[in-house]
C-alpha cells in the first residue's frame, strides 16, 4: 500500500490508486496521438486507469498512461514523464457538493474570473483548460472551478448537466448572469458560453466564425457583428448550474 503523501514512482503505480498533481500537464485522446483533449491543472487529482502487465512499467515503450480526473470524471492519457515525482498519493475523492444557494452566491466571482481571463493575451486552444488559452467548454469549466464548482468537461456534457431553460433569440427574459448558453446543430451541442447579463455572453471561439480566443458577444438582433450573427443562428438553448459534479464518469 502506498503511503499517503508519497511521490509517485514507477514502482508505486497501480491501477485504481489516486494521486494529486503538482504542476500542470496535458491530457491526450489516446496513448500515442498528439490530440489534446484537456489539460490537468496544478493541484488536480487523478486515478490511474491503465492496467499494468508484468514488467510493463519497466518497458521503455510505455510513455503514456490513462487516467480518470477525479473532479469531473474525465478520462484522458498523460505523459509518464510529466507525473513521475510530480504527483503525490492521496485518498479517494470526496466531492464538495455545493447546494444551489451557495452556487448562486459564487456566480459574481465566476463572472469576474472570466472577465479577468479575457483581459490576458489569449487565443483559442482545442482542449485548453489551464489558460491563458482555452476552448469553449474549458473556459466555462475553469471559470466555475475557480470558485469550487465543478462541471463536466465537454460542452454537450455541460448541456445535459444543467437545468434546462426555455429561451430563444427573441426571448431571453429567463436568463440570469452565470447561466450557460448552448450552440450547435439540432442534433448536437458543439459550443458553450457563459451569460453575462443584458443579452451579453462570454465565450472562447475559434478562428472560423469566431474571435480566436475569449470575447463578449450579444444575443439580441441589434448585435450585427459576424461572430454574434453566426452564434445567434446556432443557438440551441440554455441551462442553469444547480449542483456540482460528483466526479463520476459521464457518457
Amino acid at each position: 500500500m502506498t503511503t499517503l503523501g508519497a511521490p509517485i514512482t514507477i514502482g508505486s503505480m497501480q491501477s485504481g490508486t489516486c494521486w494529486q498533481l503538482i504542476g500542470s500537464t496535458n491530457g491526450y485522446g489516446d496513448a500515442k496521438s498528439d490530440e489534446l483533449v484537456t489539460q490537468v491543472a496544478n493541484g488536480r487529482s487523478f486515478q490511474l486507469v491503465t492496467t499494468f502487465s508484468h514488467g510493463s512499467l519497466q518497458s521503455t515503450h510505455l510513455t503514456r498512461i490513462e487516467v480518470r480526473l477525479l473532479e469531473d470524471g474525465y478520462k484522458c492519457w498523460i505523459d509518464l514523464s510529466e507525473i513521475i515525482d510530480r504527483a503525490f498519493s492521496r485518498g479517494p475523492w470526496n466531492p464538495n457538493l455545493l447546494n444551489r444557494e451557495l452556487i448562486q452566491e459564487r456566480i459574481p466571482q465566476v463572472l469576474k474570473w472570466i472577465e479577468q481571463a479575457s483581459n490576458q493575451k489569449n487565443q483559442y486552444l482545442w482542449g485548453g483548460t489551464v489558460g491563458p488559452n482555452f476552448d469553449c467548454s474549458g473556459l466555462v469549466q475553469s471559470a466555475f472551478a475557480s470558485q469550487g464548482i465543478w462541471l463536466p468537461r465537454d460542452a454537450y456534457q455541460q448541456e445535459r448537466f444543467c437545468a434546462n431553460l426555455q429561451i430563444s433569440n427573441l426571448n431571453i427574459q429567463n436568463l440570469l448572469p452565470g447561466d450557460l448558453l448552448f450552440f450547435g446543430t439540432r442534433q448536437k451541442c458543439t459550443h458553450v458560453a457563459l451569460y453575462k447579463g443584458q443579452g451579453m455572453y462570454w465565450h472562447s471561439s475559434g478562428k472560423n466564425n469566431g474571435r480566436n480566443g475569449i470575447g463578449c458577444d450579444g444575443l439580441p438582433m441589434i448585435h450585427k457583428n459576424p461572430v454574434a450573427c453566426y452564434y445567434r443562428s446556432q443557438l440551441r438553448g440554455a441551462g442553469r448550474v444547480l449542483h456540482c459534479h460528483d466526479g463520476e464518469t459521464l457518457p
